[in-house]
């Protein structure tokens, strides 16, 4: 992403975050109605972090650091409250704070997309495939998702518009089938990435989680290290929800990064940090709206400011 770009993502991710009623703009100085943090001003928090998705792992590692900072006296008004949670909150994203990285000896880079129906998973595939090929790489779909004829005709529609190859079958097909005469037809035509789709399934779906470790398999008969990424798609407005889908999805099939979509329908965004401190996978982009411009790398000091700092 260009400079430009990326200055304007994240002018689109701060006014889709901070938009006044999200606890990060609550006015924190009402929290210190004395001369420091005392322990009602931290439970208040503590709430605050919990009903904004931000989970009770990452709340309670916040919540301490911020007692332990009042403690030695370095808090004692609302600027120094925000810097003190500014600061936490960007520790936990750092590391999480990974952008994805395909490499030039990897012909072709297989990205495998799985996640629940309605998180925007075959849109974030259309986004993305739109990314690479601005960055120079050719880009071909595998419609794995036989389950769902409105995910293949979608994904045919990003494909045209993008001016990409799709590759499908029909309804019901196998999809490791689907996938694996992609990766042979990629290898054919030179193909730099291949982006797959999966069909939509609960985390809870144990037959439908084996297909995707049928699929890895199947891969993995073409390369043995395939695929190159796996990425799960979760939905932001789901909260906890998606939480628990990318630690199932993690035990199931090996996650290697995380896209987190519909940030612009939730003003709290805190499923981010709950992601971050429970799994510690890099979050590999986030999303803000429909266009393909909303689909922005992900950078952890960009989402702090975004989340602190006010809409101009």
């Amino acid at each position: 992403m260009t400079g430009e770009d990326r200055g304007g993502f994240v002018t689109r991710l701060r006014a889709k975050i901070n938009k006044g009623d999200s606890w990060l703009t609550y006015d924190l100085a009402n929290l210190l109605p004395g001369q420091g943090l005392d322990d009602d001003a931290l439970e208040e928090l503590e709430t605050r972090l919990l009903t904004s998705d931000v989970g009770v792992e990452a709340t309670m590692a916040i919540v301490d650091h911020l007692r332990a900072e009042a403690n030695a006296g370095r808090i004692r008004n609302a600027d120094a409250l925000r810097k003190a949670i500014a600061q936490v909150m960007g520790g936990l994203l750092e590391p999480v704070s990974q952008p994805l990285d395909i490499p030039d000896f990897i012909r072709p880079y297989i990205i495998l997309m799985v996640g629940v129906n309605g998180a925007g998973k075959t849109t974030t595939i259309g986004k993305l495939a739109r990314r690479l090929q601005q960055e120079g790489k050719s880009v071909m779909l595998a419609a794995g998702d036989t389950f769902r004829a409105a995910a293949v005709e979608q994904l045919k529609t990003w494909g045209e518009r993008n001016q990409v190859p799709v590759v499908a079958q029909g309804q019901n097909a196998d999809s490791a089938s689907v996938i694996f005469d992609a990766v042979q037809a990629a290898k054919g035509r030179g193909i730099d990435v291949i982006i797959a789709d999966t069909a939509g399934r609960l985390h809870t779906q144990g037959h439908l989680m084996e297909e995707l470790r049928k699929i890895k398999r199947v891969v993995q008969k073409h390369d043995a290290y395939a695929p190159h990424e796996v990425m799960l798609v979760v939905d932001a407005t789901t909260g906890n929800n998606a939480l628990n889908q990318a630690v199932q999805f993690h035990e199931a099939v090996g996650l290697t990064g995380i896209t987190v979509t519909k940030l612009d329908g939730t003003a709290r965004g805190g499923i981010v940090f709950a992601i971050a401190k429970r799994l510690g996978l890099p979050i590999r982009f986030v999303g803000v709206g429909e266009s393909a411009e909303d689909l922005g790398e992900f950078n952890a000091q960009a989402f702090i400011n975004a989340m602190f700092e006010p809409v101009a």
